[in-house]
């Protein structure tokens, strides 16, 4: 009975012990889902469209091919173009 009842106590112990995640750290953990590329968007509102490439090793990156003809990365045609940025 006794070795019952310190095994218990210990178990009952370690588990407090044990650490958990608030609901405010976990919410600091995950990425954020969900966020439209500002680039993207941009491209798109301008009656572009995308184009997802990827370099020699592998890096994808977005091509913004533009009504005119015209085709550029998405992130310098929003640099040049954004009047916001």
């Amino acid at each position: 009975m006794k070795k019952t009842l310190a095994t218990l106590t210990a178990a009952a112990a370690l588990s407090a012990c044990a650490s958990q995640t608030s609901a405010v750290e976990q919410k600091q953990i995950e990425p954020a889902v969900g966020m439209a590329n500002p680039a993207s968007v941009y491209c798109v509102e301008q009656g572009g469209k995308l184009e997802v490439r990827k370099d020699k090793d592998g890096n994808e990156y977005g091509m913004c091919h533009l009504p005119n003809g015209k085709v550029a990365e998405e992130w310098e045609f929003f640099r040049a173009n954004n009047k916001y940025n």
